[in-house]
């Protein structure tokens, strides 16, 4: 049976976006979660003529270097490169290995297709898969498109693309396309399809093509949340989800959405590009918008966690959108009862009486000297007894104890330093080894646009008596400066003003006398 494939391109298109500067170890994960999510082929990287080796930069001179960003258990996913004719010496490009990337997709404009055609036939003889992607099919005429194909079927890849490079193509294109090509490419060639977002169309063109059902293999191009050179690319969470439901296929939303949050998000606050992640779990589960935007709102729920939400919710409660009805499935699912009696009595025993310094993850903790100061308050006479650090474990002390409400960083963790304090809204599957879990609902509920670690951490202390609290990292956020001192963590643009009074009514709230020993927007609202 002719199958459909799912090739993800976010590293190598969307690196349009970020100079494909994404970080060695963020490129690592980002393949190893796509493979995870059972994606067919993922676009590394492209090969390009540069001048050295950056380890940071998915556009390398050779094969091996590209190579070094896979994971070592690839599973059932096959790993691609892309290289132009007129940007690439072939003479770099070493034979295939059996091993890593084994398909190139060769590329190259309308005035030196015959010299690509030339290039291609150089990439075959050397082991790999091989897929030609003319640029800009839309600019060829239909004798053109013929003249290609012939040129195709005399080398015979493993796949021919059809590349609508400026967005422009409407169904009707597609339809003319797709049936000039289908008629008159060898029937063992697999026909791809890449689209551009620019009139909003790729994920409408993209389920026609599939729904053809032609008879032969079929890939389809997409990227993390479209990332690409604006207006973006097809979203490969968009359509691995119709896959799924229409072809069968076992596509992990999860895992797409994790990469989604972790590396795709964050940037596109700095360069806009297509359509956004909330708008998407609301759509594929019929329901009205404004409950994504409600959930994301609160600020410690995955995108992961969104989802799981949304798919339970009443259908009576669709349309219409129903806040209060909202915040009941965010605290049924964040909630998780447990019988926490047993371990508030520990904690008290520990707590009580004592002067404790809470760590927030503030980007004022990078600073080396502060880090000194604060790491000495241990020591001093109206220092602190013991210290615990909220949702994030620091490099340079190792308190005595790190409490978690968020399970997005409690994932990040290895191995734990020290005993753990854990909200039973987490499920980890490895818990850490020495560990007390507190009901979240017995701490939530105190800050009105949503739970705050530090806030529940401060009232977890004054249930369990303790004296006083210095407070470290609690930086607020201010537009412009990264709010944490681990730069990879998520940065909210729309907290001002309004969050920081919440916060500062909260803190109050809690009972403790609270002293603010680095900077808080917190402090001054």
């Amino acid at each position: 049976m002719p199958n459909v494939k799912l090739l993800d391109c976010t590293l190598r298109d969307g690196g349009y976006v970020n100079n494909w500067r994404w970080g060695f170890a963020s490129a690592r994960e980002i393949i190893r979660t796509l493979t995870r999510a059972g994606t067919d082929i993922v676009e590394v990287g492209f090969l390009r003529n540069v001048e050295q080796y950056d380890p940071d930069v998915t556009v390398c001179n050779t094969i091996e270097e590209l190579n070094r960003l896979l994971p070592d258990n690839p599973g059932h996913t096959m790993y691609s490169g892309m290289a132009m004719r007129s940007n690439y010496d072939i003479a770099k490009l070493s034979e295939y290995s059996g091993k890593g990337i084994e398909m190139i997709r060769i590329t190259a404009h309308d005035y030196d297709i015959k010299e690509g055609m030339d290039f291609a036939r150089e990439v075959k003889a050397r082991g790999y898969k091989l897929s030609i992607n003319p640029i800009n099919i839309m600019g060829y005429s239909d004798r053109d498109i013929l003249w290609i194909l012939d040129q195709v079927n005399a080398i015979l890849p493993y796949q021919f693309s059809i590349v609508d490079t400026f967005g422009s193509m409407r169904r009707r294109d597609l339809e003319r396309i797709v049936s000039l090509v289908d008629h008159n490419l060898d029937p063992s060639i697999r026909v791809g399809l890449h689209l551009h977002e620019n009139m909003a169309l790729s994920f409408c063109l993209a389920q026609e093509f599939i729904d053809k059902h032609l008879l032969r293999d079929t890939t389809v191009d997409a990227s993390l949340m479209g990332m690409g050179r604006i207006p973006g690319n097809l979203p490969i969470e968009l359509v691995a989800d119709y896959m799924n439901e229409v072809l069968g296929d076992h596509y992990d939303i999860d895992e797409l959405m994790d990469a989604i949050q972790d590396y795709i998000a964050p940037m596109k606050g700095e360069t806009q590009w297509g359509y956004t992640p909330a708008y998407f779990l609301s759509a594929r589960f019929n329901l009205h918008r404004d409950y994504a935007e409600h959930y994301l709102a609160k600020g410690d729920l995955t995108n992961r966690d969104i989802n799981h939400i949304l798919s339970v919710f009443d259908r009576s409660k669709a349309t219409a959108y129903d806040p209060a009805y909202a915040d009941q499935l965010y605290a049924e699912y964040q909630g998780r009862r447990v019988d926490d009696a047993a371990a508030l009595e520990q904690l008290k025993s520990t707590f009580a009486g004592r002067r404790v310094l809470v760590l927030a993850p503030g980007a004022t903790l990078a600073d080396p000297a502060t880090q000194a100061r604060v790491a000495a308050l241990r020591g001093q006479e109206d220092g602190a007894d013991l210290m615990v650090s909220a949702n994030f474990v620091p490099d340079f002390l190792t308190p005595d104890y790190a409490f978690f409400t968020n399970s997005k960083r409690l994932d990040k963790m290895g191995a734990f330093p020290c005993p753990a304090i854990l909200t039973s809204n987490l499920r980890p599957e490895q818990p850490p080894e020495h560990c007390t879990v507190v009901g979240y609902d017995r701490l939530a509920g105190a800050f009105a646009q949503g739970s705050n670690s530090v806030v529940m951490l401060l009232r977890l202390l004054a249930l369990c008596g303790a004296k006083a609290v210095l407070l470290a990292g609690a930086d607020g956020y201010t537009e412009g400066k990264p709010a944490y001192a681990d730069t990879s963590l998520h940065t909210h643009t729309d907290r001002g003003p309004a969050f920081h009074a919440a916060m500062a009514q909260a803190i109050r709230a809690c009972g403790l006398d609270v002293t603010f020993v680095t900077p808080s927007a917190y402090q001054q609202a």
